[in-house]
């Protein structure tokens, strides 16, 4: 793959200067009509051989276009902050919006690379982390993202030839680098997992360019050119990239029934048991939320459940166990117009606890496969696609030290009905009802069904769901603390 890279193009600075004015204004333009349209962002990955041109490219497209436009993330040490978090986490914060590019040095090509040939990976290590690169980057494309993956190549003796002459200059010495020599000891390994690499994550989405690095002429207007190729071409289709269709059929079932069905809405508390009971489990939790293990993990839950099922009231009891610094409550409604730039899962990335911490999502990313899917706010295959992304989401918690619980609080129509008709009757709790709430109730059906859908699609052995009977509150709050504690106790039992 790399062969092509080493016949040493050139190109005189004469022709260099001729083109380089109408390919800087053709770029130029391009980048404002990508902000005009606002349609999809671009990120720029940025890889390679040291020395062979990766930061004097990225200095000139910051030249040639418009730098406000351009934002320039580096990834080379991770920070405390990240080190809390999930590998992603770094990554998603940093997502250029829609309209805009971002151009990421030492990316996640980056860290497997280094991370295989200073052996901290293994071969089945760096195979999972191909698998993962790979699963974000057909999100982001899905998304509508225009990605463009660069290989800065020199050959080895390229390589020695910079590093002499450089060592020789006593002005210009200074501009190597420790990474330079350390790369100069472990060319032939960096170049073999590379080629590894490149030719497994080299897509039709989001194929890799390697750029012979030794002609700064050539090497920038074959940047410039394969840019303005690709971004012509997408700010000219009138439609995204349709999305691969999803392969399984959703569930069915023959007698019309689903697992709310299985649900006995008859459980119940008396107030005895519900004061007795709702104290033990808060002070269990408590204690758990105190506990050292916890520093080892982060817990986030979930709350989704029917208008008027309890979940604030629940989110209330188990708040009221804590200490306010240790949770957070992150209320998720329409999203706004930042969050409608970004990618779906943008909004909750940023939102993911560090370690020792407790985040609670009043509703949350499952949004787009009930409320958008039900109301057309999405497209079926938007809607369809966000089945394996969310399960892949929850995978990279998980991996992470994050124990994560996931409650549907359920009700009947009748309990429903009652409590909305009681909304309206006290002044305080008016503000609860609203025309929407009415008017979801004549999609009750439709709702069943993509309630059954997305437990049906999503409930794995790492995040399964909790299906909690509501019709009565003190049993439904009792049953959420307990199952929380129980998953603490789980992941601790495991360290």
């Amino acid at each position: 793959m790399f062969e092509s890279a080493e016949i040493g193009h050139a190109i005189d600075k004469d022709t260099f200067a001729a083109e380089e004015a109408p390919l800087r204004e053709a770029l130029l333009e391009a980048q404002y009509e990508l902000r005009q349209q606002g349609r999809f962002a671009v990120i720029i990955l940025i890889n390679g051989i040291e020395g062979a041109g990766k930061g004097e490219t990225v200095k000139l497209l910051n030249e040639w276009m418009d730098p406000r436009l351009i934002q320039v993330s580096t990834f080379d040490r991770q920070t405390d902050e990240e080190l809390a978090r999930p590998p992603a986490w770094r990554y998603w914060r940093q997502l250029p919006a829609k309209g805009r590019i971002g151009i990421f040095f030492g990316n996640w090509y980056s860290q497997m690379l280094q991370g295989r040939v200073h052996g901290r990976l293994k071969d089945a290590s760096l195979d999972q982390a191909i698998g993962g690169a790979l699963g974000l980057e057909q999100m982001l494309c899905d998304e509508g993202t225009l990605i463009f993956k660069f290989w800065f190549h020199l050959s080895k003796q390229q390589m020695k030839a910079r590093l002499k002459a450089l060592q020789d200059d006593p002005l210009h010495s200074w501009r190597i680098s420790p990474l330079d020599w350390q790369q100069s000891k472990t060319y032939d390994k960096f170049v073999r997992v590379g080629e590894r690499v490149l030719r497994r994550t080299s897509r039709d989405y989001a194929p890799w360019y390697v750029v012979e690095g030794v002609d700064e002429y050539y090497r920038s207007l074959t940047v410039g050119r394969i840019l303005l190729d690709g971004l012509q071409a997408s700010l000219k289709a009138k439609t995204p990239r349709v999305p691969h269709p999803h392969a399984a059929p959703l569930t069915s079932s023959l007698d019309d029934r689903n697992l709310l069905d299985s649900l006995d809405m008859r459980q119940a508390l008396s107030k005895a048991d519900y004061r007795e009971q709702l104290a033990v489990e808060q002070a269990r939790l408590s204690g758990l939320l105190r506990d050292k293990r916890m520093r080892r993990h982060a817990l986030v839950t979930v709350f989704e459940g029917n208008d008027a099922a309890g979940k604030g009231g629940a989110i209330r009891r188990v708040a009221a166990a804590l200490d306010p610094r240790q949770y957070r409550i992150v209320p998720v409604a329409a999203p706004t117009e930042e969050e409608r730039a970004q990618p779906y899962l943008w909004r909750f990335w940023r939102h993911i606890p560090g370690r020792g911490m407790f985040t609670i999502f009043d509703r949350s990313w499952y949004g787009r496969v009930l409320v958008e899917r039900v109301e057309g706010f999405c497209s079926p295959a938007d809607w369809l696609r966000a089945y394996g992304e969310i399960n892949d989401f929850e995978e990279q918690l998980s991996e992470a030290g994050v124990v994560l619980v996931k409650f549907w609080l359920a009700i009947d129509q009748e309990t429903q009905l009652q409590r909305f008709k009681e909304r309206e009757q006290i002044p305080f709790k008016r503000f609860k009802i609203t025309e929407d709430d009415w008017r979801n109730r004549e999609k009750w059906p439709l709702y069943r069904d993509a309630i059954g859908d997305m437990v049906d699609r999503t409930s794995t052995e790492i995040a399964p769901w909790t299906l909690v009977e509501a019709n009565d509150k003190p049993f439904a709050r009792v049953k959420v603390l307990r199952t929380i504690n129980a998953a603490l106790e789980a992941a601790f039992a495991k360290d």
